[in-house]
Formats: C-alpha cells, sequence, structure tokens
C-alpha cells in the first residue's frame, strides 16, 4: 500500500476533558503514520485546551486551533476541514477512539476502489459481500432509504475524500442529522466503500451530543428537513421511487407529531412544529 499519502485526521473539541486524551492517543498509536491530526477547539471553558497543548508539544504531527467563538457543531467540523492538505478526511470525535489499524484499512480499502468518494462503517443495513465493497451510488440509495437505512454512521466511522468534501460544500445545518445530509450528498455523486463496522469505538455518554438530542424534538423536523432536501436536489433514483420516499417521510412527519402530543404529551410542540413545516419553502 502506498504511505506518501497523506491522510487529515480532524478531531472537533469542545468540553471533552475526560475523554479527549484518549482520542489523540488513538490516533497516534495508529499503524500507518503518514498523517496529520488537526484539533479545533469551539471555545471549552473546562481543561480541556491544557491537555491538547502538552500533547502538541510531544508530537509534531498535532495543529491545534482554538476558535475565536463559539461555531458549534458542524460549523466546527467545516473548519477542521478547510485546515486540512491531506488527500482524505478522518474524523475522529473527541469523545471516540480508533483502533491503531483503523486509518491503514480504511486508506486501502479506498485506494483498492478509487472511484469510491467515501467509506463507511456498516452499522445498519444487511452485509451483501464480504467487506470491504463497493456500492455504485444508485444502488446504495436504494439500500439505505428501502433496506435499512445504509448510510447512517457517523462522522468517526467515515472517511472522505476531501476534494469531494469540498464539491458538495461541506456540512449544511439540520442539527443534529447534519452529518447524514453530508453522508447522503456525497453517495448521490460517488461510488461508497463499505467498511466492517468495528473501526472506530463510539462512546455512550450521558453528555454526548446524540445522547442529549434524544430528547431534542426539533429533530423531527431537522430529520424531515434533511431528507427532503435530499430526495428533491440530490437522489439519483428514479422519480418514482422519490415520489414514494416523500410520501412516506410526510406520513411519518405527520405520525411523529401525533405521538408527540399524545405519548409524549407535548401538544405545544408538536404545533410549534407544524407551522414551522407550514411556513417553511419547501
Amino acid at each position: 500500500m502506498q504511505s506518501d499519502i497523506l491522510i487529515s485526521v480532524l478531531i472537533t473539541n469542545y468540553n471533552r476533558e475526560a475523554f479527549i486524551s484518549d482520542a489523540i492517543n488513538s490516533v497516534l498509536a495508529s499503524e500507518y503514520k503518514n498523517f496529520e491530526l488537526i484539533i479545533v477547539d469551539d471555545c471549552s471553558t473546562d481543561n480541556s485546551v491544557g491537555i491538547i497543548n502538552e500533547f502538541k508539544k510531544n508530537d509534531d504531527r498535532i495543529q491545534f486551533f482554538i476558535n475565536e467563538k463559539n461555531l458549534g457543531q458542524f460549523a466546527n467540523r467545516n473548519k477542521a476541514a478547510s485546515l486540512a492538505k491531506g488527500t482524505f478526511l478522518k474524523y475522529v470525535d473527541s469523545d471516540d477512539i480508533i483502533y491503531p489499524n483503523t486509518l491503514h484499512d480504511m486508506l486501502q480499502g479506498m485506494l483498492h476502489f478509487p472511484e469510491a468518494a467515501l467509506g463507511f462503517c456498516l452499522t445498519h443495513g444487511p452485509c451483501k459481500k464480504p467487506l470491504p465493497y463497493k456500492i455504485e451510488k444508485e444502488e446504495a440509495f436504494q439500500q439505505h432509504f428501502f433496506e435499512g437505512g445504509l448510510l447512517f454512521a457517523g462522522p468517526s466511522g467515515l472517511i472522505i475524500k476531501r476534494d469531494a468534501f469540498e464539491m458538495v460544500g461541506g456540512y449544511e445545518e439540520y442539527g443534529m442529522p447534519s452529518d447524514n445530509h453530508l453522508t447522503l450528498k456525497i453517495a448521490s455523486k460517488f461510488a461508497v466503500v463499505a467498511f466492517p463496522r468495528d473501526l472506530f469505538w463510539w462512546r455512550i455518554h450521558p453528555g454526548q451530543v446524540f445522547t442529549k438530542n434524544l430528547t431534542n424534538y426539533d429533530n423531527i423536523f431537522n430529520n424531515y428537513m434533511y431528507t427532503k432536501d435530499i430526495i428533491l436536489h440530490y437522489s439519483p433514483m428514479s422519480t418514482r421511487k422519490n415520489s414514494r420516499i416523500l410520501r412516506n417521510l410526510e406520513k411519518i412527519f405527520y405520525l411523529n407529531l401525533s405521538r408527540l402530543a399524545t405519548i409524549k404529551v407535548k401538544p405545544a410542540w408538536a404545533l410549534r412544529l407544524l407551522f414551522k413545516k407550514i411556513g417553511n419553502k419547501y
């Protein structure tokens, strides 16, 4: 395998003093050595900055930046990517870890399928072939929307060609599902590569964004909007299939509002989201 290909490993951090050392150490322990580690802190108020600075003193592959103001999760991911020089981007969330073989295995798979622009850990849907394997864009959409959410992989489970990331405009703001929106944007234009699911460890803890967002009811609207944007503007599937997804999306939105109003006993929230949808340009 080529060892002259630079991978830009990106860690965005906000108040992760309890976990950031594990994330950094996991990257530095990588078997594949040709990487730059870019860490961007989003105005942490804990001791994260001090911890990161200690690492930076001892490894010149680490570049550390501190934002002047808090950008939020996905704007900060875009900033980290804008600083990258590598052929590939590899996000590692500041509360996750990768394994020593992760960079090697992902790069090897991407080089084996040079027409692919994104590799993802297969965490949803059926595994149809021995991993890793390539999936063309229309088939990827088919599997994602009709066979179990193929492309639901968080940033730590992805490797992305930097050129493709820049071509689709990086992350757009759709709340917590913004990462799903990016993955689908790239998959709509390029083949993708499925990797084994266990190339990163997703830490589950009360302070993580995913856990906090389980009770963020705005994500009923966010999920509706990002999916609609993908189907209307990016989907490589047939008009018939796209129409089927859009019809089902409407049903799911109103079903979620009904559950929110009755089961969760949040009728004011349900009305707020309904009016938000009515007032939207879509």
